[in-house]
């Protein structure tokens, strides 16, 4: 059964189909995908240009280690990542080609819907707005799994659109349900907050009268099961562990509330927002998702609104009980993203061409520090330094190694130090994180010191060290010196960034490992 189309009152416009849009020339379309092709190659030119971050190399260790499921997320980032350095190797363009491409798809996608919406020129504004905003230049260049994720969304609603363009035929209709079905399964197979996704869409449905008919269809339905199927292997994956990555996001976002007021973690939210998007634009879209949520109005505009209000009205929520990261309400700017580009002539203001020239500028300042360190910062409080320094500790790290000779297990304290170290030394080694007094994450679910070394065994112990050395052991080697027969101090390392330091790394070296281990009082999960 085909859709009728929507009915509206009021001012708005009854919706054109996709064929019958002619606004704006063929050009605007040719220029939008160059649009995105540019900006693709310049994410190409910055990623291979730059160290990966701490998480990067984290989901990179996790591609070594192909599953449906990690501790901290689904598994769709792993597989991207493998598949980039399959082509390239373990390198930093390597690991970022598929977010990257993924990206690409977004920026298509989200062209796409809006020039379904309100036609060619509208496209090549949309692209503009992918290309320039400072959360392109994050969530679309570095390999997190907010790149699969958004990409994932921004196709399931493009398909959505074009179930509901109103001259579709039936098979066209199903073809497009499925293919929603799919990509917002891989959205959830990305990050669990893709879920938010269908939730609103459903509520929107409810909602809008010419939407409800859409549920007395198979295609609804028949993109639920699809997408269940993607998502049925990461689900037998998390019963087979205690559904520890499920646990670990809940009270991630909703667990005991963490310091500060609630205003004051919402104010947080609202200027992380900001900055993402930039100041004028977060304006912009937060009007544009005003503007279509009359259930009297266009249908497909109205569908889009809710889907942006009510996921980053959980993000609010959730910024009542704990800090939000800036990245994580990405998902609600997608949809909103389509009706600002789509807006009507009318309506486009000269505040939102001023908007992208905003985004752009801040995008070009986020670039150059990237490259260069240039703002008036310390090192310790520069985000990008982060990603410098551990090719450097690497080669310090090896050498030790291979002068105590033997068979010798490097360790950190931390993920991030592990998966740096990890992917900075030569052969690309398996290092572990001990996690002692630290947060559990993926290294507690693989073998662990027990189950690599024997009797006897001497552990490298890279563990961060803040301020001046003392006397007394730091805490964890307290915890590790009653297992083994030495525990000696070795070299200090820094971490440095075009010269300054940011942080430092202490070696200790634990020799004549006895073959015991100290007891973990906490929860074995560790989840807040």
């Amino acid at each position: 059964m085909s859709l009728p189309p929507a009915r509206v009152s009021g001012p708005t416009p009854t919706p054109r189909s996709t064929a019958a849009i002619v606004a704006g020339s063929a050009a605007a379309w040719r220029q939008a995908i160059w649009i995105i092709a540019a900006a693709t190659f310049c994410r190409v030119l910055l990623a291979a240009s730059v160290p990966l971050f701490p998480d990067e190399a984290y989901y990179w260790d996790w591609s070594r280690h192909l599953a449906f499921g990690y501790f901290d997320h689904p598994p769709i980032v792993a597989w991207a990542i493998a598949g980039g350095t399959a082509i390239f190797g373990d390198t930093p363009i390597g690991v970022r080609l598929v977010p990257i491409m993924l990206g690409a798809v977004a920026s298509l996608a989200v062209a796409g819907s809006a020039r379904a919406l309100a036609g060619n020129n509208a496209a090549r504004f949309g692209a503009v707005l992918m290309s320039v905003m400072p959360l392109s230049a994050k969530g679309f260049v570095l390999a997190t799994p907010d790149a699969p994720l958004l990409a994932a969304i921004a196709v399931t609603l493009y398909c959505i659109l074009r179930v509901l363009d109103p001259i579709a035929p039936p098979r066209t209709q199903m073809q497009f349900w499925i293919l929603a079905g799919l990509a917002i399964g891989v959205a959830m197979a990305s990050k669990f907050t893709g879920v938010f996704v269908p939730m609103a869409v459903t509520v929107a449905m409810l909602l809008h009268p010419a939407l409800r008919s859409q549920l007395r269809t198979a295609g609804p339905w028949l993109a639920v099961i699809v997408a269940s199927l993607v998502m049925l292997p990461v689900l037998r994956w998390n019963a087979q562990h205690d559904w520890i990555a499920f646990r670990f996001q809940l009270g991630h976002g909703l667990g005991t509330a963490t310091r500060g007021s609630w205003w004051q973690r919402e104010l947080e939210l609202i200027g992380g927002q900001a900055l993402l998007v930039t100041p004028i634009l977060f304006g912009a879209l937060l009007l544009g998702i005003q503007r279509n949520l009359d259930r009297r109005g266009e249908a497909r505009r109205f569908l889009l609104a809710m889907v942006a209000l009510l996921c980053l009205a959980f993000f609010v929520y959730s910024a009542t009980r704990r800090s939000v990261e800036a990245n994580w309400p990405a998902i609600a700017w997608i949809p909103a993203m389509i009706l600002v580009a789509a807006s009507r002539p009318a309506m486009r203001t000269l505040w939102e061409h001023r908007a992208a020239w905003l985004a752009s500028a801040f995008t070009v300042l986020i670039v150059a520090q990237v490259s260069v360190p240039w703002m008036p910062l310390t090192p310790r409080r520069d985000p990008v330094a982060k990603a410098h320094g551990w090719a450097a500790v690497a080669t310090s790290v090896d050498s030790i190694a291979k002068a105590l000779g033997g068979a010798v297990v490097i360790t950190t304290n931390r993920y991030q130090d592990a998966a740096q170290l990890a992917f900075n030394l030569p052969m690309h080694p398996e290092v572990l994180a001990l996690n002692i007094g630290a947060r559990r994450n993926q290294y507690d679910l693989w073998p662990r010191v027990a189950e690599r070394a024997d009797s006897g065994a001497t552990i490298l112990f890279v563990l961060d060290e803040r301020g001046e050395p003392t006397s007394d052991l730091p805490p964890p080697v307290a915890r590790l010196a009653p297992h083994f027969a030495a525990a000696t101090r070795g070299a200090l390392l820094p971490l440095q960034r075009a010269g300054e330091a940011y942080a430092q790394r202490r070696v200790w070296i634990l020799s004549g490992w006895v073959g015991t281990w100290p007891a973990d009082s906490t929860d074995p999960l560790n989840i807040p």
